[in-house]
């Protein structure tokens, strides 16, 4: 099948069980497709269609990056309405790639547009004429080498010919695997909830290992929904609830250039209709979108490249939410940090230095810190009841939190990141190899 299977396999990650995964199933007006491009030197998956038969209502987020992907460039760009194609290449981040990696684009759009109309054709009883404005691009891999258009290209007609109109469990498996790069496992959410009185589903997938840090969405990550709701709405919904997931997370400080966090939203469900972003028929179905995204962004960071713990950094009663998240990701960025506790060390003196170099104001008097539930610094002083090695032992466990109260106002933020170990120094010096 060329499914990419080595790295979910033999990954080495102790914090998490490798059949955690939800059941995802068929979502009306969705099609999956996933082939080999042979753009490994394996023969694994790496080439992904996403296809919405009747078009597709939609809304991205993008990487703040000044230094932007070609297929970012390229989607920015198309000013539709309708999205009816997302394809997803892996290997290659068509970034630093200049005018062959735009026109690169381009190319495939209009082949992949014109052979998804012949399918209309084949397959509709009212044919639609899809443009290539109506095709949106994922990109991740390597930055600054040649795109592979002839490659990708060449596996369109089998990419359509693969499409299948009825998902289930393994078909998802199969795309949230062929976009992996360094992931050691596929990262797939669901959730259903209601619009009124009528059920929706909500489904997604990600990839993300490395070069996870929030400035905008840190990864690719695709919502796909059976709900009919307006572009306008889905894009505030999607804004509202980015702070608190995937801008949540960190893996390594390092922003990409190729981040985007898309939501699709196929119309088949036959709710009541969605006139604003503050219609209380939508209270349910935000709660459960704000659900998919955290599992995703959570998921991204327990299979960071090399991570054996998964790390929650909580701060509490902060002036402002700017300075409670500069706080955490102080703390959660800090390799001084990271590393003592891959190697679990209870050394509490680097939190602190975290915390000083936040650039934010610290009334030290009123500063409190805990690790789990084990309380470390109490108002500013070395709390009386600190034991060191009941620290030590707590630091043995694969989920570490520490909490952080500031004292100084009453806004919170938590971030999530993972350790910093040698096996991420081996990913990253072979990456290209």
């Amino acid at each position: 099948m060329g499914i990419n299977i080595p790295n979910f396999l033999f990954s080495k990650s102790k914090n998490r069980k490798m059949i955690d995964f939800q059941d995802l199933d068929h979502l009306d007006g969705l099609s999956i497709s996933a082939v080999s491009a042979k753009l490994y030197k394996t023969n694994r998956d790496d080439l992904v269609m996403f296809y919405f038969r009747e078009g597709a209502n939609y809304a991205s987020v993008y990487t703040q990056s000044k230094i932007l992907s070609e297929n970012i460039k390229w989607n920015m760009n198309q000013k539709t309405k309708k999205i009816f194609s997302l394809l997803i290449n892996t290997r290659n981040a068509n970034s630093f790639t200049g005018d062959h990696g735009y026109k690169s684009m381009q190319s495939i759009a209009e082949i992949t547009s014109q052979e998804l109309t012949n399918k209309q054709k084949q397959d509709e009883d009212t044919p639609k004429i899809i443009k290539p404005k109506n095709i949106i691009f994922g990109c991740t891999g390597t930055i600054g080498e040649i795109f592979p258009v002839d490659k990708i290209i060449s596996k369109i007609p089998d990419l359509i010919k693969n499409i299948k109109y009825t998902q289930n469990k393994l078909l998802w498996m199969k795309a949230a695997l062929g976009i992996m790069t360094t992931d050691t496992q596929p990262k797939m959410a669901m959730e259903e909830c209601m619009i009124g009185n009528t059920p929706i589903k909500i489904y997604g997938i990600a990839k993300g290992s490395g070069m996870i840090h929030p400035n905008m969405a840190t990864t690719l990550g695709y919502v796909f929904t059976d709900a009919d709701i307006p572009n306008e709405i889905l894009k505030k919904l999607l804004k509202m609830n980015i702070e608190n997931t995937f801008n949540a997370i960190s893996c390594d400080g390092d922003t990409s250039t190729n981040d985007m966090v898309s939501i699709f939203s196929t119309g088949k469900a036959n709710h009541a209709k969605i006139n604003s972003v503050t219609d209380k028929k939508l209270k349910d179905f935000e709660q459960s979108l704000n659900k998919v995204l955290l599992n995703l962004a959570k998921r991204i960071v327990a299979d960071g490249e090399g991570a054996s713990k998964f790390i929650t950094v909580k701060v509490f009663d902060s002036k402002s939410d700017f300075e409670a998240k500069k706080i955490a990701f102080s703390i959660a960025n800090s390799p001084l940090v990271k590393t003592a506790i891959a190697g679990e060390d209870p050394n509490w003196g680097r939190v602190i230095m975290a915390i000083g170099k936040s650039e934010t104001q610290i009334k030290l008097n009123k500063l409190s810190i805990k690790f789990g539930d084990i309380s470390i610094v109490q108002k500013g002083k070395l709390s009386s009841s600190f034991n060191e090695i009941e620290t030590a032992k707590y630091m043995k466990n694969s989920n570490i939190e520490i909490s952080v109260n500031v004292g100084s106002g009453n806004k919170n933020f938590t971030a999530f990141t993972m350790d910093l170990t040698k096996k991420y120094i081996e990913i990253n010096a072979d990456y290209r190899s």
